[in-house]
This record gives structure tokens, sequence and C-alpha cells, in this order.
């Protein structure tokens, strides 16, 4: 039984994670599809395009809770199967079978999943994202400072299993926000708030 652990939290996690809740929440909101406005996305960055701040805000928390429900839904099996679950919820937020495999860029489902194994990693990624924000104004760069330090906050904390989890999350994070990354140096990406 114990050798099913590990194939079991990789199915349940990415299953969790691949629930799409910015398409789901607009739908169900009389917007329509998320996915046929702005970057095409379904993450909160995209909902928030549709003019409803409630409607992101609900979609940010849910897209981090699936990846922490999945990993702390594992921990008390083993510290590897909470690390396994909470990384394949974030490979189902980003590669959602349902969708064609095209879902979010991963920022909110990357926290939910710090949070659930190891939860002080989760709050230093919260507080490094807004720090960046408050001195940039740019969402894309702070989620990409956040990112790339929360391997070495791991580290830190002792866990070695989940930082290499998250080096490689922050990868597929990095390379999701290619076209971030280009306008931010072309100067031309949006600020949080701008119109």
């Amino acid at each position: 039984m114990s050798g099913l652990i590990l194939p079991a939290a990789a199915v349940v996690g990415y299953l969790l994670g691949s629930i799409p809740f910015g398409l789901l929440l607009t739908k169900a909101a009389g917007l329509g599809d998320v996915r046929a406005i702005g970057s095409g996305n379904i993450g909160a960055t995209n909902v928030l395009r549709t003019g409803r701040k409630d409607i992101a805000a609900a979609t940010l928390v849910l897209d981090a809770l699936k990846a922490t429900a999945a990993a702390l839904l594992f921990a008390p099996l083993s510290s590897e199967a909470a690390v396994i679950a909470g990384f394949f919820a974030f490979l189902g937020h980003i590669f959602p079978v349902w969708l064609k495999f095209k879902g979010g860029k991963g920022v909110a489902t990357y926290i939910g999943s710090l949070l659930g194994v190891a939860w002080p990693a989760g709050l230093a990624f919260a507080a490094i994202w807004l720090t960046t924000a408050k001195l940039s104004r740019y969402s894309s760069l702070s989620a990409l400072v956040a990112s790339a330090a929360s391997p070495l906050v791991l580290l830190l904390l002792g866990q070695k299993l989940a930082a290499g989890a998250a080096l490689v999350m922050t990868v597929i994070l990095w390379v999701k926000h290619r076209d971030n990354i280009a306008r931010l140096r072309a100067g031309t990406e949006g600020r949080i708030g701008q119109k």
C-alpha cells in the first residue's frame, strides 16, 4: 500500500490543481469565457480584466487553496507525499487536462503549494511579492522575484525535497512568464493599477 502513496499523491494533486476556478467562476457569474479576453489565461490576473475584483479575489484564493489542500491531504502520510501532491497541483493548474493543457501561469498555486508543504516559505513568498510590488508596481516582476527566492528559503528551512520541487516550479513559472519578461526588458509591461 505504501508504494501507492506517491503515485496517488501525484494523481490527486494533479486533478485538484486542474480545477479551472477562474473559468468556472466567471462563467457562473455570467461573464463568459475568461479565455476570450486579455492573456487568455484562467488565473486571477486575467479574471481581474473582467472588472470583477470579487471574482478575481475568489479565483486567487481558490487557486492557492487547491494546492494547499492537496499537500495537506497527504502530509499525514509523509512529507514526501505532501511535496509531490503540491507539485502536481501546480502542474495541474498550468496544464489542465480539461482545457487541452492550457491553464494559468501558476503564481497562486505556487503559493498554495508552499503553504501546504512549509507555510513559512509561503509567507516569505507573499512578503517578497508584496515588497517587490510596492517598489516596482509590476505584478509579474514580483512573482518572478518571489519564485526565484523560494527554493533558497526552503533550503534555509531544511526542506531539501521541497526546495528541489520549488526550483522546478520556478523554472516553469519563468517560462510561462516569458512574454512578461520580454515586456519588462522593453519597458512596456503594464504596472499594477495602470489602465
